[in-house]
């Protein structure tokens, strides 16, 4: 899922096949894999701050602080 497109990339593809409908698809492409990486992402990002609020409720030290370092991880990665 995790694609790197670049603008030069999508204009080189463009560039080669010269038509509409093929850069329509690609970019199409691009669009659908960003949108499906934030909606992952935010959907990740939901569950681990459940599961903080599960372990504080519950006093689990261990748990808080690795669900804590997973978000920390996802918010840098961003």
């Amino acid at each position: 899922m995790e694609n790197n497109y670049s603008y030069a990339e999508f204009l080189k593809a463009v560039g080669k096949n010269s038509s509409s409908l093929q850069a329509e698809k690609l970019l199409n492409d691009i669009y659908m894999d960003l949108f499906l990486n934030h909606i992952h992402r935010q959907q990740t990002m939901e569950r681990l701050m459940g599961l903080i609020d599960l372990s504080l409720d519950s006093r689990d030290e261990q748990a808080f602080l690795k669900y804590t370092e997973s978000l920390k991880k996802l918010e840098e990665a961003n």
